[in-house]
């Protein structure tokens, strides 16, 4: 689509408006609750559904359908994170109270992150056509980590322990880090020192360790649609989204145990579909995988997977206890 920069400028103060009544709603650190995260996750798919309808009337079916595949991929891997951010609460000992606004501003740094890599992924698929191949690639590489980290019980495993990244080290040997929370703080005054709260490092944590999900959910993206403003909305929307899921379906994580695999089927799916494109693009005559197609096999895929997880994890649950 042909967005003007008008378009843009209104899209962003929208999404930084509706970002801000979340932020004003939940302002008061509080405990929330199923119904309150229920209610809010429903909100911000109806908003994603809606806007979904306003491109259908604005560029077609076309980009509709790239949007609504976009979306529903990255919501899907942000599922994956949220395995990630639960130890990241547990490490850091998060309290209750506190963890949405630990969410909302650790999604909103990795917002910001990822508009950066949606930038710079158009500057290069625009300039080099081949990087296509090289996308491609490396999603069905992941694709086969991820098989080959679910074989091993990595990634949905609660008693797996987070592993603070180097920059986060960096950080915390730089500033010092106090001994305990002091409320939503971010800094304080510690024996004539300023240092960082758990709060900050953990904010930083989780918005830092979304940048390594990102490496492989916009060439996912990409793979679907090229158009930055389809990506980026798809992205702002299943981010946005994704503080509410957490409180939502954090009890059903541990059930999600061939997510991992739904997840490697889809972006092996997309690195096929990446390089088919890239060779089209190259002159040879390989059939193309259309939207339409794309959309339908995603949302195939995670049904399936989605029952199964649940159909075996029942299966667990209802084993005889054999008391000693």
């Amino acid at each position: 689509m042909n967005i003007s920069l008008t378009v843009w400028l209104l899209t962003i103060a929208a999404l930084c408006a509706l970002v801000g009544a979340d932020f004003l709603i939940g302002r008061k650190p509080h405990d929330v609750s199923l119904k309150e995260a229920g209610v809010w996750t429903v909100v911000w798919v109806v908003l994603a559904c809606l806007f979904g309808l306003g491109l259908f009337f604005y560029g077609g079916s076309g980009p509709t359908g790239e949007f609504f595949a976009g979306y529903i991929t990255e919501k899907s891997l942000s599922v994956d994170n949220l395995f990630v951010f639960v130890l990241i609460m547990g490490k850091f000992a998060v309290p209750s109270q506190y963890q949405q606004r630990v969410l909302m501003v650790g999604v909103l740094v990795a917002l910001v992150l990822r508009a950066g890599f949606i930038a710079a992924g158009a500057a290069i698929i625009s300039t080099f056509s081949w990087v296509f191949y090289l996308f491609g690639a490396f999603l069905i590489w992941t694709a086969w980590k991820l098989v080959q980290d679910a074989r091993k019980g990595h990634g949905n495993d609660e008693n797996d322990e987070y592993e603070e990244n180097k920059l986060l080290k960096i950080a915390e040997r730089r500033f010092g880090v106090a001994d305990r929370y002091h409320g939503t703080k971010l800094f304080i005054t510690e024996n004539g020192k300023r240092v960082m709260t758990p709060m900050l490092v953990v904010m930083l944590a989780i918005g830092s360790t979304d940048v390594l999900f990102a490496l492989d959910s916009i060439p996912a993206i990409y793979g679907l649609t090229q158009d930055p403003y389809i990506v980026f909305t798809a992205n702002a929307f299943a981010l946005m989204g994704l503080r509410q899921l957490y409180f939502l379906i954090g009890g059903l994580l541990k059930k999600l145990v061939h997510l991992s695999y739904g997840l490697s089927v889809i972006l092996g799916f997309i690195g096929v579909k990446l390089v088919l494109h890239a060779l089209h693009e190259s002159g040879v005559h390989v059939p193309e995988i259309s939207i339409p197609f794309s959309l339908g096999f995603i949302v195939l895929v995670l049904a399936v997977t989605t029952f199964t997880s649940l159909w075996a994890t029942r299966a667990t649950d209802e084993e005889p206890v054999v008391k000693s």
